[in-house]
């Protein structure tokens, strides 16, 4: 399965999801972002590429519809509703994400 992690500029919160389940999940992991200032900005690929969107806030996941309403037809998002307080690996981070994932990860 390919889980795909959105945020806004693709600098902590999804990236540090990328990372964290990339192993020991087996899963498939990307990460992108919203804004034209992501350090990877979000594709018509990245969405193809997907089984699940990993939304951070609501207003990615009304951002993404917006945007790419064809390409999500058939896509499961889930919106983990993680505020941007966080750096880049926090400890606190990531326990939220895996408890945030957990009933979306076998």
């Amino acid at each position: 399965m390919n889980y795909l992690f959105i945020c806004s500029r693709n600098q902590w919160r999804s990236p540090t999801a990328e990372r964290i389940f990339a192993v020991g999940y087996g899963i498939h992991t990307r990460s992108a972002g919203t804004s034209r200032h992501a350090k990877h900005c979000l594709t018509v690929k990245d969405i193809a590429w997907a089984n699940y969107i990993c939304v951070m806030e609501q207003k990615h996941k009304v951002w993404i519809k917006e945007k790419f309403p064809k390409e999500l037809l058939h896509k499961k998002i889930i919106v983990l509703d993680i505020p941007d307080d966080y750096q880049y690996m926090d400890e606190d981070l990531i326990e939220i994400l895996k408890q945030s994932m957990q009933s979306y990860i076998d």
